[in-house]
């Protein structure tokens, strides 16, 4: 169960920065949804990370 959830969180910042990337380039996101998108990304990395090392 442990790794489906660190696998989770690795997915979850992975699409959010297709996401950024996709909406960015068809001109559809401003700049506070991108921050905001690439943040949760991050902090979804982040807590994989954490997991991972424990």
């Amino acid at each position: 169960m442990n790794k489906t959830i660190n696998l989770i969180f690795r997915c979850v910042a992975l699409a959010m920065g297709v996401a950024v990337v996709t909406l960015r380039i068809l001109n559809k996101i401003d700049n506070d949804t991108t921050a905001l998108l690439l943040g949760i990304g991050l902090v979804a990395m982040s807590i994989s990370q954490f997991k991972k090392e424990k």
